[in-house]
């Protein structure tokens, strides 16, 4: 569970009607929404929530550093809860679907020091590419 609510709530994030029920569609396992299926979700719960309030409202969570903007192959972003804890991603090349994985072992050591040219590393960003079950059962 990304725990984004609660996240929000002891940040003392002010939670208006609309920015609660953008939190509420975000938070879950293996959550990666793009802005419109936010949209379309909210509106489900809180009809009169515009579209420029739920891009707005993933812009401020974004900036907190509460929510990740997750950009695969150039298709639309998607908007991941899971924030504060470590993953990569797992994608499906044929229909964008995501899901949140956990290597083992310490991704940063994983590169020899001969291929890192000088950097200081601080982080990895590993994405998984293959088909989903429904996708590779489809031909």
């Amino acid at each position: 569970m990304s725990d984004l609510l609660e996240r929000l709530r002891s940040r003392g994030w002010r939670l208006t009607a609309q920015r609660r029920v953008v939190a509420e569609v975000l938070d879950g396992d293996h959550v990666h929404y793009t802005a419109d299926e936010v949209h379309a979700k909210a509106a489900v719960l809180l009809p009169e929530i515009s579209r420029a309030t739920v891009y707005n409202t993933l812009g401020e969570l974004v900036s907190l550093g509460e929510v990740l903007e997750v950009s695969t192959d150039g298709r639309a972003k998607r908007y991941d809860p899971n924030a504060h804890h470590a993953h990569q991603h797992l994608v499906c090349s044929r229909c964008g679907t995501i899901r949140d994985v956990h290597p083992a072992g310490d991704l940063l050591a994983g590169l020899p020091a001969e291929e890192r040219f000088g950097f200081r590393l601080s982080a990895v960003e590993v994405t998984y590419r293959g088909l989903c079950p429904e996708c590779a059962t489809a031909g």
